[in-house]
């Protein structure tokens, strides 16, 4: 398996180390698995201290062997209980420490109240902005990754007309299109830094499944395998001439692709086939008005405007009550990375950044649109997903 060279890891580490001088902390504990994969290399059972000067230190509980494998860190040490990590810091002269970073974000209480007690008396705060902000913008490796991932979900879409045919039920076609993904090195696990924003691969729903509603903060639901799992691919047999529309993530090496694409078995009414069409060209709009430094609610209130004037207001990125208020958002190791289209985020976007812009629309009889991974440049953006962009047939 490829390790993250030497070079991204130490330039990633360096980055943080000036967010830590300029919040005046001794240094930040990583735990969270998608920030240990980032500043270390791997997600084995670890606490990364990362001091504001000076090397870094792994310490880990299992296995470490393996990290010591996929980590090119130099300080790489086992521990045994969370309580011996300022011995094992001050071993490595990292004593006395008075202000410490934490990912408040993610960092569940019980943890928090358990390093009160490894540190008594240190002051905590919060890290997690400063890690979003080094994440959000990815360097020529990563975006390689992510131009891998999305290659990978090229072939899993490609394969579709292979088995989509009339009666097969949701879940079935969704586990032959998985199988694709799989195959191609889908990890098999989707990050969401969110709370409770429970993730699979995707979402494939048929006709009117695509208009059924979920706790996910998505435009589209769907009824999913049971209530325990509400969202997504359901036991629903597809049927001739309706949507079959199937946005899926693909996670290879960590990194994240996101991108969807429309079937149907037979025939779409000229109602849909308009619908994708108006999504393509709100797409294209959007593209033309990105520019670095374009606040990255721009986006957002140009998208919902033109999908108004078209007669959408009760369909643009949900069906009515279930809208969400995006239409796009930042990728990477997590599918919930910075930027955030949507209204009142003024942050600008940038050169480096990632991200996955999704026009859609919820009809009562389904859902339909398109979504797009791409990467921000001088130029503006440049796009990632090389899958067409058109409704697929199958006779």
């Amino acid at each position: 398996m490829d390790v993250t060279p030497k070079s991204e890891i130490e330039k990633r580490i360096s980055s943080f180390q000036e967010k830590l001088r300029e919040q005046e902390l001794d240094g930040g504990i990583i735990v969270l698995n998608s920030d240990m994969f980032y500043f270390a290399g791997t997600v084995q059972n670890s606490y990364l201290y990362i001091p504001s000067t000076g090397d870094p230190v792994l310490m880990v509980k299992k296995s470490l062997r393996r990290a010591q494998e996929e980590s090119s860190l130099k300080n790489i040490v086992p521990m045994k209980h969370p309580m011996e990590i300022p011995a094992i810091l001050a071993s490595f002269q990292y004593a006395n420490l008075k202000k410490i970073g934490l990912e408040l974000d993610v960092l569940p209480f019980n943890n928090y109240q358990m390093y009160r007690k490894v540190f008594p008396g240190a002051e905590f705060s919060d890290i997690s902005p400063a890690i979003k902000e080094i994440r959000m913008i990815k360097s020529p490796y990563e975006v390689e990754l992510l131009r891998n991932a999305l290659q990978v979900a090229d072939r899993a879409f490609s394969a579709i007309p292979t088995f989509l045919r009339e009666g097969i039920p949701e879940i079935e076609l969704a586990a032959l299109f998985e199988a694709e993904l799989r195959k191609g090195g889908y990890s098999g696990s989707c990050k969401m830094r969110a709370f409770n924003q429970d993730f699979f691969y995707g979402n494939l729903c048929s006709g009117s499944n695509g208009a059924y509603p979920s706790f996910f903060d998505g435009p589209v639901g769907g009824k999913g395998v049971s209530l325990s799992s509400p969202q997504g691919a359901g036991w629903k047999k597809i049927k001739r001439d309706e949507v079959v529309y199937i946005d899926y993530t693909c996670v290879v090496q960590g990194y994240t692709g996101d991108q969807a694409r429309i079937f149907c078995v037979g025939e779409l009414t000229p109602h849909m086939t308009k619908a994708f069409e108006d999504m393509l060209l709100i797409q294209a709009e959007i593209l033309k008005g990105i520019k670095p430094g374009t606040p990255a609610e721009e986006p957002y209130l140009l998208a919902v405007k033109i999908a108004e004037e078209m007669g959408y207001k009760d369909y643009f990125m949900g069906y009515k009550e279930d809208q969400v208020k995006f239409v796009g958002h930042g990728i990477g190791l997590e599918l919930d990375e910075w930027p955030i289209f949507a209204k009142g985020l003024k942050n600008p976007i940038l050169p480096g950044m990632t991200f996955a812009l999704e026009p859609k629309l919820v009809f009562p009889e389904g859902a339909i649109g398109t979504e797009n991974s791409y990467v921000m440049t001088e130029e503006g953006p440049k796009k990632l997903s090389v899958t067409p962009e058109v409704i697929t047939y199958i006779k």
